[in-house]
């Protein structure tokens, strides 16, 4: 047999596609990144920032994993805050705005240097499949390009349509050319094909905004850097503003909402509920008066404003009339318009968790083609199929996360047991097992994942072994060390009915923060002068314990369920006492385990129950 061009061919050069060329060429396999402009790889087509609520969580996955996000932003990042501290570490995030022109040079300076993987600007506009099994891509030059597995991360791209007001651009994103032939490609193999939106604002002047008119929010120091890897540079964050539309606002935007794509009727595909357009929010939340602005600059070596929450598909010129009536940017000109933008993508109840496809063998999805939104639910992605398509190669078992061991674990059983209909994005909400699933403990989870399958250095094994040994010896040390009440100063006046107390027991009490119990404990050993990152991990473990343990129990539950596998060829057919609605749901989704099938939508406690003992009467599961 002749051998391929490559191991492995990756249509798309966005953040999914970035992530799964370099996980896969770190596996020794040879790659091409097939995308349009080499000079424009894991671009910010959308808001200049990475993280935030439930995102930031993926961003610290993907570090751990061996991933480049994380490294990229802390590289080129303006502005990094911490979100959620009022609250418990399970919903700690980190933010950063990012230099987006420094972000994209950080990605392609990285690819460029990395051995195994070669950039082919073309547009990739069809699929051959041998056998069952994936053998090429097509592209519009004429090429074909042999390969062992495709991973396609298309973004936008597929068959792009922009909208500003009534005028339509054939388009990926502003400015590029979409992909329509890959598309039918994957219709004529028998994919189902979708049509999903989402919106951008415009850009603005920063030089024309009125800035005293705006509260500015500055960045956190010390700065909340998001990798282990990274460098700690120091250097004068760049703030950003939050301002509120008016009554104005409110009035023109619908006054009109008619001349909007989106309820003129030009536009009937799904757009996201969390992220909707400026004409929408007043259209859905009528009796609200104003919403908030956030300006966001996109580096250091620009002027231009992101105005994140004023996405719209309006006309142009209404477009320049509605920005100037939000405070502060009365005399705003507009570099950019915003616009709304259609796109395919396949419905992933066709993929497998590995994210490779049910019907076609080696042809792996990741990205907005699963009908997700963000860069880092993307990257994500990107990276589990990089890992995968390696593995497949090899013959070797795919590597799958449960939902108890990463939030990339959540969002692709999402994906796997749900009907997407609107852009799915991350939140901490979806994960049931969030305390386990933190920020700060996203290495303890995953790094052993990442040294099996040689995705890190083994002297950041070593690195990492320390500071979990130093994590559990300051447990230990803050649950043997007791201080005087008296000398608590009015945290003590908790401790009533008390002479001494261990510093563990005052790090538990619920109305004292951990910063505060940890600013407390330094004043009473030199030993706790340690550097911030352990004593905080200490500190976690300590107070949350209690319910830790009880999370414990539950993911032990859980795993027992997706323990119980069920065959791919399963037949659902048949089976006395399921409801129709679940055979159809069971026979599309085609779970992996018992567990998993508890999860799809239409099948219900005792559709498990009944499934179960079937199961067991086949053997397939133990009785």
């Amino acid at each position: 047999m002749t051998e391929p061009d490559y191991d492995i061919v990756v249509v798309g050069g966005g953040h999914a596609g970035v992530e799964a060329a370099l996980v896969a060429a770190r596996m020794d396999r040879r790659v091409a990144i097939v995308t349009m402009d080499a000079k424009r790889l894991a671009l910010m087509s959308c808001n200049p920032a990475i993280g935030g609520i439930g995102k930031s969580q993926l961003v610290k996955e993907i570090d751990a994993l061996g991933g480049l996000m994380a490294e990229a932003i802390d590289a080129t990042g303006i502005q990094f805050r911490r979100l959620n501290l009022s609250r418990g570490p399970a919903v700690w995030s980190t933010r950063a705005q990012a230099d987006r022109v420094e972000y994209t040079q950080f990605v392609c300076d990285y690819v460029e240097r990395t051995e195994g993987i070669e950039i082919i600007e073309d547009i990739v506009d069809g699929i051959t499949v041998r056998g069952g099994s994936v053998a090429a891509v097509q592209t519009v030059s004429g090429r074909q390009i042999s390969a062992g597995a495709v991973i396609v991360c298309s973004g936008t791209f597929l068959s792009g349509l922009i909208h500003i007001g009534e005028e339509k651009i054939e388009a990926g994103r502003m400015g590029e050319p979409a992909a329509y032939g890959l598309s039918e490609s994957l219709r004529e193999l028998g994919f189902e094909v979708g049509r999903l939106k989402t919106g951008t604002p415009p850009r603005l002047d920063g030089d024309t905004i009125d800035w005293s008119l705006c509260q500015p929010q500055p960045g956190e120091v010390p700065i909340p850097f998001f990798s282990c890897r990274s460098p700690r540079r120091q250097f004068d964050q760049v703030p950003c503003h939050l301002t509120y539309t008016t009554d104005e606002t409110k009035r023109l935007v619908s006054a009109n909402q008619h001349q909007s794509p989106i309820f003129s009727g030009q536009i009937s595909s799904t757009g996201p509920r969390y992220c909707p357009s400026i004409e929408d929010k007043f259209h859905r939340f009528p009796d609200k008066e104003s919403h908030q602005i956030f300006l966001e600059p996109e580096g250091n070596g620009t002027n231009e404003i992101y105005p994140n929450g004023f996405a719209t598909a309006l006309p142009r010129d209404i477009q320049k009339v509605a920005i100037r009536t939000v405070r502060g940017l009365e005399q705003a000109v507009i570099t950019q318009s915003g616009y709304a933008i259609e796109y395919d993508y396949c419905p992933p109840s066709q993929i497998k968790p590995s994210l490779e496809t049910k019907s076609v063998h080696g042809l792996f999805f990741a990205g907005q083609i699963n009908g997700t939104s963000g860069y880092e639910e993307a990257a994500a992605q990107g990276l589990m199929a990089g890992v995968n398509a390696a593995l497949y190669l090899e013959k070797a078992p795919p590597f799958i996360l449960d939902r108890s061991e990463a939030y990339i674990g959540v969002m692709i059983d999402d994906l796997c047991t749900r009907t997407i209909t609107e852009p799915y994005r991350m939140f901490t909400s979806r994960a049931e097992y969030r305390l386990a699933l933190r920020e700060d403990n996203a290495r303890d989870r995953l790094f052993r994942y990442a040294h099996k399958y040689g995705l890190v250095e083994s002297d950041e094994v070593e690195e990492f072994s320390t500071l979990q040994t130093r994590t559990n010896e300051l447990v230990a040390l803050l649950e043997k060390k007791r201080v005087r009440v008296a000398d608590l100063g009015s945290a003590g006046e908790r401790f009533q009915k008390a002479d001494r107390v261990s510093l563990a027991n005052l790090i538990r009490q619920p109305n004292l923060s951990i910063d505060e119990a940890l600013a407390l404990a330094r004043g009473f050993d030199d030993r706790f002068q340690d550097s911030y990152e352990p004593l905080q991990r200490a500190a976690i473990l300590i107070k949350y314990s209690g319910y830790l343990d009880k999370q414990q129990r539950e993911i032990e539950k859980f795993k027992r369920m997706e323990g119980l596998v069920i065959p791919d060829s399963f037949d659902y057919r048949g089976i006395v006492g399921l409801k129709k609605e679940a055979i159809e749901k069971l026979a599309r989704f085609r779970p992996s385990s018992l567990g998993q099938a508890g999860r799809l939508e239409g099948v219900s406690p005792g559709d498990i129950a009944i499934l179960s003992v079937h199961l067991k009467r086949r053997g397939v599961v133990p009785a």
